[in-house]
């Protein structure tokens, strides 16, 4: 895994600017916050980012963000977001073509071993997904990085994306993501679900570049620095 930021980012906030031109932007979502603005009227990462943007910009009016993929609340890590219509149209379908590759660590309790994938097909509803053969395609692939204490750290490479695809998928095979709240029975109460969105790759929707940005959890906080060493050498 490429460790290393094409350019250097700037904070605003807790949003830490990772990439910005006229047509993309991309940022680290901290854990914790709404990607998009909800009935919790929360506080969301669409409306920092909006005013970070009107406010550098001096920008009249409403300021236009588009939102082409999501990570769940309680997840942090490395996003894009359209500052076009025709950016996010583009970035749109490349997920849908699978042409934009997305990355994830996670720590998973149990001893897992070697690489492998989950193709299973689930159902959701608004607050959870199960496994059920009436469902669509879910399908991930997973490289183990290590095993420590009778906890794994995997890297995943996302080939669907499900709502909590990642986090219903591994639970359903037995092994569980450490602090999932919603999909591991033996969580604990205040435990941080150790998923993360470590990478994104892509063509740029407007210019002939690949776009490759990474970033890493909190590696001083438990169960992220049991592997500490693991993951800087990834």
């Amino acid at each position: 895994m490429d460790l290393s930021y094409r350019v250097v980012f700037m904070d605003y906030g807790k949003i830490k600017i990772l990439y910005e031109d006229n047509h993309i932007i991309v940022v680290e979502k901290p854990i914790n916050i709404l990607v998009q603005a909800d009935i919790t009227k929360d506080i969301d990462l669409l409306t920092l980012i909006k005013k970070y943007l009107k406010e550098k910009y001096n920008k009249p009016g409403n300021v236009y963000l588009g939102l082409v993929h999501r990570l769940d609340r309680p997840v942090g890590g490395v996003m894009v977001l359209a500052k076009t219509s025709k950016a996010a149209a583009r970035l749109s379908k490349m997920i849908r073509d699978s042409t934009f590759h997305k990355t994830y660590l996670a720590v998973v309790c149990g001893t897992l071993s070697g690489n492998g994938e989950f193709v299973d097909n689930i159902v959701s509803d608004e607050f959870k997904v199960s496994i059920d053969s009436s469902g669509k395609l879910a399908k991930l692939k997973y490289q183990v990085i290590a095993n420590i204490n009778n906890l794994t750290l995997v890297k995943i490479n996302l080939i669907t994306g499900r709502k909590h695809q990642i986090r219903a998928q591994f639970a359903n095979h037995d092994y569980p993501l450490w602090g999932d709240q919603r999909y591991n029975k033996n969580a604990k109460s205040g435990e941080q679900i150790a998923l993360w969105a470590a990478n994104i790759k892509f063509k740029h929707p407007i210019k002939d570049e690949i776009m490759n940005f990474t970033t890493l959890p909190n590696l001083e906080k438990y169960p992220w620095s049991l592997f500490k060493n693991n993951v800087d050498n990834l």
